[in-house]
């Protein structure tokens, strides 16, 4: 095997556990008991396809998917902070 190969599948692997870490993180913000728990379940599935669209943009060697992950990092950064402030002060804009 050569080491392009090796790569290729690992990246393929690692794609295809986060796909599964998203599935599993999805089911926690559809049965969360809590609030908490779906804020901290959306955060994850935002992470992990962040993740996701990295691996693929390794797998292509494009660059664009990079500039896509940070927009979507940023996003989901600032959603996770209302979200936060809303379930502490019952809102978000004082």
């Amino acid at each position: 095997m050569s080491a392009a190969s090796i790569l290729t599948w690992g990246l393929g692997l690692a794609q295809g556990m986060l796909v599964l870490a998203m599935v599993i993180a999805a089911w926690r913000v559809l049965r969360g008991p809590r609030a908490q728990d779906r804020v901290l379940g959306l955060d994850t599935v935002y992470l992990n396809g962040m993740l996701v669209i990295v691996v693929h943009g390794l797998r292509t060697g494009s660059g664009l998917s990079f500039e896509a992950a940070l927009v979507i990092c940023l996003l989901g950064f600032a959603a996770t902070l209302a979200l936060a402030k809303f379930l502490m002060q019952g809102e978000v804009i004082q």
